[in-house]
């Protein structure tokens, strides 16, 4: 597989983050009644329900478990591997 990124893991921090970084921009208006423009203020709303959307699809992704296993997936969950022969000690 050539692309290996988590899609939902991703989606779902990155909704996180684009959450509070609306809130911290939607700051200014609400308590220190600066930039009072109602495009700032819808821009801050957009920037609010994307982050929702992206946390709400990351969520269900990982949830339905919709990411398809890699070379970062879990080693032991591979069956058809057999195990390494281990080393024998020769006394000397």
């Amino acid at each position: 597989m050539p692309c290996e990124c988590q899609v939902g893991l991703s989606s779902l921090f990155l909704g996180i983050v684009i959450i509070l970084a609306a809130g911290v921009f939607t700051f200014f208006p609400a308590f220190l009644d600066m930039f009072n423009n109602p495009m700032y203020i819808s821009l801050c709303w957009f920037w609010f329900t994307l982050g929702c959307a992206m946390t709400l699809f990351g969520s269900l992704w990982e949830c339905m478990g919709c990411q398809k296993g890699g070379r970062w997936h879990n080693t032991k969950a591979r069956e058809d591997e057999e195990a390494p022969t281990p080393y024998i000690m020769i006394a000397a």
